[in-house]
C-alpha cells in the first residue's frame, strides 16, 4: 500500500493534487478514531463518492502532516486511481471540479494533474516552508485574522529571537523539538528561520522556517523557544543547549496551532523524483555532512 505504482504494469493512474486548507475546524490531517473531522478523512468521502470505497484508500499520501488546528496555503498529495475507477468519471465535469463540489469550503483543491513517472508527494519533497505569525502587544490585533495568527500579551524581541535562530540551522537531531515516533528519526536539516515584522499587515512579526522536513510538533517547539527568548525567559544559549540535550525533558512549551501555515512544498525536477524518494526513505544521520 502506498507504494510507487507503474501504470503499465500495476494498472494505476497516479495523480498529484495541490490543494488548501482552513485548519482549524479539523482535528488534524490524518483519519482518527471516534468519528473525529480531519482533512483526509473529507477527501476520502469526496473521492468514494465518485468512485466507490477503496480498501487501500487510493493511496492517498500527504506532502506534510499538519496537526490539529494547522493550517496549509500549498499542500500536495497523490492519490491512484485504476481505469475502472477512471470510467466513473465518464463524460462529466472534470476530477477538479467534481472533487471541490464535494468538499467541504474550508478545503479547496487549486489544481490536479497526472503525476510525472516516480512521483511521491511525500518521498519525493526536497524541501518544507512553514510560516508562523504572531501579533504581541505591538502589533495590530486583527480579529480578520485570528483564526491565523497567535495573540501574545507581551511585547517580543525579534533581534534576540534571530539571534537564537541561528542555533537551529543545520543538520541537527531535533528529538528536544519533536514529538517522538517508533521508527522514525528526528535528525532534519533546518536551512531557512527568518523572523521579521511585517509592517504592512499591523506589525505582525512572521517567522518563516524551511527544513527538508519537519517532524512531529517541531515548527511549533521551535516557535514556543523563540517566544521564551523573545520575551526575555530564555536566552540564546538556552536554545543550544535544549537542543544537545536531545530530550523533552525541560524543553520549551510548544506554541499553539493556530498560527501555522504550510506555505510551500518543493520538489526537484521530474527526472530526479524517484532518486530523492529513494533518498528520503532512509534513516538520517549526523554523519552525512
Amino acid at each position: 500500500m502506498n507504494q510507487p505504482v507503474d501504470p503499465k504494469v500495476d494498472g494505476f493512474v497516479r495523480y498529484r493534487a495541490n490543494l488548501a486548507y482552513d485548519g482549524t475546524n479539523f482535528a488534524g490531517w490524518a483519519k482518527q478514531p471516534g468519528g473525529l473531522r480531519t482533512v483526509l478523512g473529507e477527501l476520502l468521502l469526496a473521492l468514494e463518492t465518485i468512485f466507490g470505497e477503496s480498501d487501500t484508500d487510493f493511496g492517498v499520501r500527504v506532502a506534510g502532516r499538519t496537526d490539529a488546528g494547522v493550517h496549509a496555503y500549498a499542500q500536495v498529495i497523490h492519490f491512484d486511481l485504476t481505469n475502472k475507477q477512471l470510467k466513473r468519471l465518464g463524460r462529466g465535469p472534470v476530477l477538479k471540479w467534481r472533487l471541490n463540489s464535494l468538499l467541504p469550503d474550508d478545503i479547496r483543491i487549486h489544481e490536479i494533474m497526472v503525476a510525472p513517472p516516480g512521483f511521491d508527494a511525500r518521498f519525493s519533497a526536497a524541501f518544507r516552508r512553514y510560516r508562523y505569525r504572531i501579533a504581541d502587544d505591538q502589533a495590530l490585533k486583527d480579529p480578520l485574522k485570528a483564526r491565523y495568527t497567535l495573540w501574545h500579551k507581551r511585547p517580543l524581541d525579534t533581534f534576540n529571537m534571530q539571534a537564537a535562530a541561528l542555533e537551529l540551522r543545520g543538520l541537527h537531531d531535533f528529538a528536544s523539538f519533536c514529538k517522538a515516533r517508533v521508527g522514525a528519526t528526528t535528525i532534519r536539516e533546518v536551512r531557512e528561520i527568518n523572523i521579521s515584522r511585517n509592517v504592512e499587515d499591523g506589525n505582525v512579526i512572521e517567522v518563516e522556517l524551511l527544513a527538508d522536513a519537519f517532524c512531529h510538533n517541531m515548527v511549533r517547539a521551535i516557535i514556543g523557544a523563540l517566544i521564551a527568548v523573545g520575551e526575555g525567559k530564555a536566552k540564546r544559549t538556552d536554545v543550544a543547549r535544549i537542543l544537545k540535550q536531545t530530550s523533552r525533558v525541560g524543553s520549551f512549551k510548544v506554541a499553539l496551532p493556530q498560527g501555522l501555515t504550510l506555505l510551500e512544498i518543493g520538489y526537484p525536477p521530474d527526472d530526479q523524483l524517484a532518486s530523492q524518494a529513494e533518498m528520503a526513505k532512509n534513516l538520517r544521520s549526523l554523519d552525512e555532512n
